[in-house]
């Protein structure tokens, strides 16, 4: 499956109909732990603070996505999820893959709050390669074998 990343911030979701109907389907499918909010105001709320979708992108369809905000030296992740139709094969770890390229083509680290980190992610960035370092409240994640090259 030829995944693409898609970014969506508070300018293509006002423009983009498909976007805002895809993301809002993405987080609808969520598992009631990860979502503590109505979808609409979850995704308010991220791009109100200035925060990124980053998808998984099939066929001009967002199937997956995770929330990230950016600060001077690292992406901070949070709320991975992926369609129901979708998941088990493999979107939710090119999403991540895709993700972590593009954290690493702008010299940036990724980081995740430890709160906000289930156990079943956990299990997958360890499957996906990623060694995560606990620094106080969050993980920072680096690929095994990869140091801080930035």
């Amino acid at each position: 499956m030829p995944v693409t990343l898609h970014s969506v911030d508070r300018a293509s979701w006002e423009a983009d109909a498909q976007a805002r109907l895809d993301l809002t389907r993405i987080y609808a499918d969520a598992p009631a732990e990860r979502l503590a909010m109505p979808v609409d105001d979850f995704i308010s709320q991220h791009l109100a603070a200035d925060c990124t979708f980053q998808c998984a992108r099939f066929n001009d369809r967002l199937l997956g996505a995770v929330a990230v905000r950016e600060d001077h030296e690292a992406w901070w992740l949070s709320h991975l999820c992926v369609r129901k139709p979708t998941r088990r094969r493999g979107v939710g770890s090119r999403l991540l893959a895709l993700v972590g390229e593009e954290a690493a083509a702008r010299r940036l680290l990724l980081r995740v709050t430890a709160s906000q980190l289930p156990m079943a992610d956990q299990v997958l960035l360890s499957r996906l390669g990623y060694r995560m370092t606990q620094t106080g409240d969050y993980f920072e994640l680096n690929l095994q074998g990869q140091g801080d090259d930035r």
